[in-house]
């Protein structure tokens, strides 16, 4: 068995996971562990932009009130805080970097999205995720003291108590197994910290803005290691998804409703002023909910989302991937309003963690979506999940750097001498449908008491047939990212039972009415 050796251990290549890369760097031997390519995770696929407060007529305070108020108020302020008034430093490291922002009379161009009050995101037209992401990406196969390490699949993390070491004595993270795809084999990489970059979970549902590498795996990961997990009840569902029966998975952004965008019913009546004085500018949980009963009660399969009245050369100048990508399915959005669906986009909860990143166990950090920060709340507002991920990325880079890293004890490899490979992997693709069907038919955009034991039911009997799997059968990815998703799947839904109001993304029938209590809903293991 194969064990590698490196200062910090890095898992996922999103935003977060490269800028703190690119921080350790210059010291530290670092690896990058990946589970499919560089550019394969959710930070690419970001349009809107990243929240910052760059112009002189807003202010930190502004920034921070947002925040606090599409936080439903369980966004920590000292969090807050430190986001906004770091945020501006980070577009200028990544100006520094060469990401080529949208510019306007020589200046950064700012939009507005959903929540803002003011004009403050700094993108590349509609595509900032993936522009910052390939910017980073190259800077990263640049730097010799990083290693890149794809195709590689995070199983488990190493810890003292896994091991059986020092039961009296604090518990740490040594490193992690992953599975390299390509060669089949588990991987022992030894480090004495470990951060854990690895995004959200969207694809525990059955629609989903996200990519296929959202399972997860972190969240699932520290769980398992003893770590704290906190506000899983709070999944963020983008309230436009284009709607096309070619096509999953293709966000459209907010900043086109920040341009003016209306939504509308089949018939053209616009409906966001019934629900909210803020109208299609109005937080995404609300304008989801919307979106969601209006098409319940008409019995509809989408809404529309109409900017077709700008003028067209703004819309291809502002929006040209998504004029581009729509006018290969048949729809000019200069002319023709886009059909759009809600779908899950954003994990607003997390692995429990501090503003240097530090989690429950010594050696290892949490950042990006994978963490909970405090930022969010009971619902993100736009464009501040890119900026978080920088901040904290920095600031966990930072806590490492200060710190005199201990040598980690040899480790053993991993055991496969009593599994044998699947003979039933249909057994595998069964529960993955399975689950996702049920998660977003009992616990989607609307909850209740009922829904929420079925899914429990159902997430118990999974459960201990994937353990059977996992305990008797050569691991894999898909039957690695399924354990995952069943396990962030309960903590949603305990978390989600847990919270007795209707606040933010977490909405119950059952009790529609928002209580007193502005405690985080935290879970801990065991």
């Amino acid at each position: 068995m194969t064990t590698k050796d490196f200062d910090v251990v890095i898992v996922g290549s999103g935003l977060a996971g490269l800028t703190a890369a690119m921080h350790l760097a210059p010291t530290k031997r670092v690896a990058v562990i990946t589970k499919r390519s560089l550019s394969d995770g959710s930070s690419g696929w970001a349009q809107g932009g990243i929240a910052a407060v760059m112009a002189e007529d807003d202010s930190f305070q502004s920034h921070v009130d947002d925040t606090l108020v599409a936080g439903a108020g369980l966004s920590q302020l000292d969090a807050t805080r430190f986001v906004v008034e770091h945020a501006p430093e980070t577009i200028d490291w990544l100006v520094e970097m060469g990401v080529p922002f949208s510019q306007e009379g020589g200046h950064l161009h700012l939009t507005r999205e959903g929540g803002h009050s003011a004009r403050r995101i700094v993108h590349v037209t509609d595509a900032t995720g993936a522009a910052v992401q390939q910017t980073l990406i190259q800077h990263v196969k640049n730097t010799p003291n990083i290693t890149v390490f794809e195709q590689h699949t995070l199983v488990d993390l190493i810890t003292t108590r896994k091991l059986g070491m020092s039961p009296d004595e604090p518990q740490r993270c040594l490193g992690l197994y992953a599975l390299d795809d390509i060669a089949d084999e588990v991987v022992t990489f030894r480090a004495p910290q470990t951060i854990v970059a690895t995004g959200g979970a969207g694809k525990v549902y059955l629609y989903t803005t996200n990519p296929d590498t959202a399972t997860g795996d972190g969240i699932a990961a520290a769980w398992r290691a003893g770590c704290r997990v906190t506000n899983m009840e709070f999944i963020q569902f983008h309230p436009t998804c284009l709607y096309h029966p070619h096509v999953k998975s293709f966000l459209i952004t907010e900043a086109v409703r920040g341009e003016g965008g209306k939504l509308l019913l089949p018939d053209g009546t616009r409906f966001m002023p019934q629900h909210d004085k803020r109208e299609e500018l109005a937080p995404r949980d609300i304008v989801a909910r919307a979106i969601d009963f209006e098409m319940k009660k008409h019995g509809i399969d989408c809404v529309y989302l109409d900017i077709s009245h700008q003028p067209a050369e703004f819309i291809k100048e502002h929006f040209p991937n998504i004029y581009a990508r729509c006018l290969q399915l048949g729809i000019d959005i200069t002319k023709q309003p886009i059909p759009v669906v809600p779908a899950a986009h954003y994990t607003c909860g997390g692995i429990h963690t501090d503003l240097q990143g530090r989690t429950d166990l010594a050696g290892l950090h949490a950042i990006g979506e994978t963490a909970y920060t405090g930022l969010h709340g009971a619902n993100r507002l736009a464009s501040n999940s890119l900026v978080e991920c920088m901040v904290f990325a920095r600031s966990a880079s930072n806590d490492i750097l200060s710190q005199r890293l201990p040598v980690p004890p040899a480790l053993p490899g991993w055991d496969e001498s009593r599994v044998t490979d699947a003979d039933e992997a249909v057994v595998i693709s069964h529960n993955w449908d399975e689950l996702r069907r049920f998660m977003w038919d009992y616990v989607g955009i609307v909850r209740t008491n009922k829904r929420l034991e079925r899914a429990a039911h159902r997430i118990r009997l999974l459960q201990a047939e994937i353990q059977e799997f996992y305990a008797n059968f050569h691991v894999t990815r898909d039957l690695l990212e399924l354990r995952n998703l069943v396990t962030v799947a309960d903590l949603i839904v305990k978390s989600a039972q847990a919270r007795h109001e209707s606040r933010g993304l977490h909405f119950s029938r059952d009790y529609p009415q928002l209580a007193d209590d502005t405690h985080p809903t935290i879970l801990a293991p065991t």
